[in-house]
């Protein structure tokens, strides 16, 4: 099989099946995706903009996405999409496939992915990051995160991306939610889709009044800097992906005329920096626990609480002591 280097060398070149390959490396983690990591580093200076498109399931995500590669692709772009999925929980891949709906567009200059999610909270693979670097390497651009749009935790995706896209469509009650889970804080650009049914028009009006209410009350920490616009489309039918196209633009424009553009980029590798370090002693201590140390049959037999029992075996881990 060949090596990762090759395998960037020959994805660089443009072909596809071995950048295909390099992003199952990504996906399943451990030392290849580790090398592949560092092998990209010094090709990924972290320039191409990258949009998170989040909302609930049924709002018509994927469609607007395949419209918006096209319209990346005619200003001259080469976008990538990365659909987050959900994990299957027989086999651990990505139920959705490779996202056969989006395939073909954009005459063949995107590249449509899935990745799943396997349980990570949040719904956003730890692997994501690794696998945007890897796009960018390949000279992608811009880079499209889906998410899968399941629970509160979808806002995350600001933790991923430079502009989030929040989906809504009318009848769903998607206004009330959104504002519940937070995501008209974490919202960019605000998409209101399906706009030729009824109900659209109070959809809009609603947001519109959060919108109003969070920068009154300066609950929407965007909203000081940043109103979100408000966009009807259907995607069905590719009307509006011009504007929400330009929408985003606009907002990358703006970070980088205000300088913010640098601090999310700064703030994102924080994150991933943590996201990996928890993922490490996450895996040490449940590895740790396997061999059921003195301190866990303490607890287990009833001799001590779990607060303290995990104090102390927190404090045997830092300490870098063989396990005991």
């Amino acid at each position: 099989m060949p090596q990762p280097g090759e395998l960037l060398e020959r994805s660089i070149a443009g072909e596809r099946r071995a950048l295909g390959r390099l992003l199952s490396l990504v996906e399943h983690g451990g030392a290849p995706a580790d090398e592949i990591v560092e092998l990209v580093h010094s090709r990924a200076p972290a320039e191409a903009p990258v949009i998170g498109i989040t909302g609930a399931p049924g709002t018509g995500k994927s469609t607007l996405v395949g419209h918006l590669a096209v319209e990346m692709a005619g200003t001259g772009g080469r976008p990538a999409v990365l659909a987050v999925d959900p994990s299957s929980p027989l086999t651990g891949g990505a139920i959705l496939g490779d996202r056969i709906r989006m395939d073909g567009v954009a005459a063949g200059r995107a590249f449509i992915r899935s990745m799943a999610t396997r349980g990570h909270a949040g719904g956003l693979a730890l692997a994501v990051p690794a696998a945007l670097r890897l796009f960018e390497a390949c000279g992608y651009g811009p880079l499209v995160v889906e998410t899968v749009g399941v629970g509160q935790v979808e806002v995350d995706v600001t933790r991923t991306a430079d502009t989030t896209v929040v989906m809504m469509a009318p009848g769903m009650g998607d206004a009330v939610q959104a504002n519940k889970a937070g995501l008209l804080e974490v919202a960019d650009v605000i998409v209101v889709n399906k706009a030729d049914r009824p109900g659209a028009d109070d959809t809009r009006r609603d947001l519109e009044h959060m919108l109003d209410l969070g920068r009154i009350t300066g609950l929407a920490g965007a909203a000081q800097h940043w109103r979100p616009e408000i966009i009807m489309t259907t995607a069905a039918a590719g009307d509006g992906a011009d504007r929400v196209h330009e929408a985003i633009r606009a907002h990358r424009a703006h970070l980088a005329e205000t300088g913010r553009l640098q601090a999310r980029r700064q703030a994102r590798i924080r994150q991933e920096v943590l996201d990996r370090v928890t993922q490490h002693l996450g895996a040490t201590a449940s590895q740790y626990l396997s061999t059921q140390p003195a301190a866990l049959r303490e607890a287990l037999e009833g001799h001590s609480t779990p607060a303290a029992t995990s104090a102390k075996i927190i404090e045997h881990l830092l300490s870098n002591q063989p396990p005991g």
